[in-house]
Formats: C-alpha cells, structure tokens, sequence
C-alpha cells in the first residue's frame, strides 16, 4: 500500500551512491572523524584513519558530510560521481 519501509533507508529514483575516502597522506592522526562518526571510520594505534565502509549508507550521509567539514587536514572527500559539478559561471 505504498508504506514506508524506514527513514532514509532506499535512495530516491536517481540517487547517486555515496563513497568517500581518506587521504593517507594529509591524515595527521587527528581522529576527529572516527569520534563524528565511528560507523564510517577506523583509527590505528596512531590516530591514522581509514574508510571502513565501499558505501555510505543513506541514513549516515549526514555524518560522513559532518566528518569532512571537521577535518582539520581535508584529507577526506567524496568519491565518484556524487561530487557537484561546477556551474562554468
């Protein structure tokens, strides 16, 4: 009957999948993203990130979103299409 199966759970028609990925070489071991989002990121003994999921699910982009403005390295971005081309104004 046209029900919902849960919030944020399916991509609208179109969605575009949503990768990011850590920059080893800008990762300062800061950790921040690990403490913003824990589901989307692994840290080393020595605070070095990594991504520990292919794709973001649709209900944790917030969070990834919250993660790469708090980088104070930029050594998070997206990945793949999803990236907002540029207007050409």
């Amino acid at each position: 009957m046209g029900g919902r199966s849960g919030q944020g759970s399916a991509r609208p028609p179109g969605g575009v999948p949503v990768k990011i990925r850590i920059d080893p070489d800008r990762c300062q071991g800061h950790a921040r993203c690990f403490a913003l989002a824990p589901e989307l990121f692994a840290v080393d003994d020595y605070g070095q990130a990594s991504v520990i999921v292919d794709e973001v699910p649709p209900a944790l982009e917030d969070r990834a979103s919250l993660a790469i403005a708090n980088c104070p390295e930029y050594a998070i971005e997206l990945v793949g299409d999803q990236a907002v081309p540029s207007s050409g104004l």
